[in-house]
């Protein structure tokens, strides 16, 4: 691996995991670079990880390593340049009632409640959502510049999205909300607002992880557009807006 000449990168090491079964493609097993130790990696070192494809999980950092598959691609949107489709027009006038607010990276029962009732919903073959701990160790621990952005309705909790602030751009960890209104289009809504947050900021990407082609819950991502990929240590612009 080439690792850029940050300082904060140089005391850093990797090592690979054991294999596992994959996430988002059925049959395929999968393993992962992870950056060690953990109390090293702090705002600095991953603000050069990220630029290297590398997303965060609790106090892990973490990028795909499978020795057979290169279908997990690092994508960013291009914040300057985004242009909202007309279906995400409709999606930010939708819920344009929404109320955010961005509070510090905290445990509350509210936010844990909203998560473990969107797993149950989400999140098929699941027996039983996470623990407190699992969902402690997941969302609420960081060393890097973390927080959590409360989106809601007259007052009720309806979504709730993890970011990390880099040096250029917001990282967009993970989003949970109310599943019980099938005609919501939170997700969407939640991404055009991180983007425009970005702009405010003076931000140029939104960092939105990983893009699998094959994978049904990761299409979302390539209509955000215009975006880079990262493609064999490059970021690389992928398309031109998308005005459907």
């Amino acid at each position: 691996m080439t690792l850029p000449n940050d300082a904060p990168l140089q005391k850093i090491q990797f090592y690979v995991t054991a294999p596992y079964s994959c996430g988002y493609l059925e049959g395929k097993l999968a393993q992962s670079l992870i950056a060690a130790p953990h109390h090293l990696i702090d705002a600095g070192a991953y603000n050069g990880l990220i630029q290297l494809g590398f997303r965060r999980s609790g106090k892990f950092a973490y990028r795909p390593h499978c020795e057979s598959c290169s279908a997990c691609v690092p994508v960013r949107v291009l914040v300057d340049e985004f242009s909202a489709s007309r279906s995400q027009r409709r999606a930010r006038q939708q819920h344009a009632n929404l109320s955010a607010a961005i509070v510090p990276l905290a445990f509350s029962e509210e936010h844990f409640a909203l998560y473990q009732a969107y797993q149950i919903a989400r999140h098929e073959g699941q027996q039983e959502p996470d623990s407190v701990e699992q969902y402690r160790n997941f969302l609420v621990q960081s060393n890097v510049d973390s927080m959590l952005v409360e989106f809601r309705l007259n007052g009720e909790l309806m979504m709730v999205s993890l970011v990390d602030i880099v040096h250029d751009g917001i990282s967009a960890v993970y989003t949970f909300y109310n599943t019980t209104d099938c005609h919501c289009s939170y997700g969407t809504y939640n991404i055009l607002w991180l983007i425009d947050w970005a702009g405010q900021l003076g931000l140029k990407h939104l960092y939105l992880g990983y893009w699998i082609e094959q994978s049904r819950k990761m299409a979302y991502k390539q209509n955000f557009l215009p975006q880079e990929a990262l493609i064999d240590g490059e970021w690389l612009r992928l398309n031109k807006p998308n005005k459907k």
